[in-house]
């Protein structure tokens, strides 16, 4: 008898966490042949792999070298399950830019991220890992975005988010753009003190905020 979804996705997220590329690419071949939702099976499975990896790093059992070989794992299951997304393509492409802020070149989270709303209909504008707060504010003007989406990991750089709100505030274009932000140390009372529009806790709830956002602003 064939393991269940349940147990599949587990296994997925224990071969991220396990920094195990062949397995994770094992897995996502069975996943694949067993036509079960690529989508589900990279959020339940190496999302929640590398939300586990990050636990670690915060709580400094793991370090740089095991993140990026999580890193590695998630990525090589990727390959694998990226190619059997079913991508949302009816009507209109919000645009929304993403990036880590200044002084952060942690990209893992903003990387799946930007799979999981490109996979979910929307124009997504990377600008990449430390961006001067300044380039979210004038990417998102020269593109028409939406959504400006800011992530960190670390908590000496937090206070860059509140300057990309400042910078909007300043220019008198806030209310042309949401603000959504995500990150390990990052909460929604931190969301709250800054003005921002909204906190996601990972890559799922990143979508599930971005869909949210745009029905209040339409």
């Amino acid at each position: 008898m064939s393991q269940s979804k349940e147990a599949l996705f587990n296994e997925l997220s224990d071969a991220v966490v396990e920094m195990d590329e062949d397995r994770a690419v094992s897995v996502s071949h069975t996943i694949v042949d067993n036509r079960l939702d690529a989508y589900e099976a990279i959020d339940k499975g190496l999302a929640d792999g590398m939300d586990r990896a990050g636990k670690l790093f915060e709580e400094e059992e793991y370090f740089i070298p095991e993140l990026l070989m999580c890193s590695d794992a998630m990525n090589a299951g990727l390959e694998v399950l990226k190619p059997h997304l079913k991508a949302e393509t009816a009507g209109e492409k919000h645009k929304i830019v993403i990036g880590v802020i200044e002084g952060d070149t942690h990209d893992i989270g903003k990387n799946l991220v930007k799979i999981m709303l490109e996979t979910s209909g929307f124009e997504v504008i990377d600008i990449g890992r430390d961006a001067p707060a300044s380039v979210f504010v004038e990417k998102a003007k020269e593109t028409g975005a939406s959504i400006i989406g800011i992530s960190t990991l670390m908590t000496t750089t937090m206070d860059g988010m509140e300057d990309v709100i400042r910078i909007l505030n300043q220019e008198n274009i806030r209310q042309r753009f949401k603000v959504m932000i995500g990150g390990g140390p990052i909460s929604q009372g931190y969301a709250n003190k800054i003005g921002a529009d909204g906190y996601a806790a990972n890559a799922a709830e990143s979508v599930k905020l971005a869909k949210k956002l745009l029905e209040v602003s339409a």
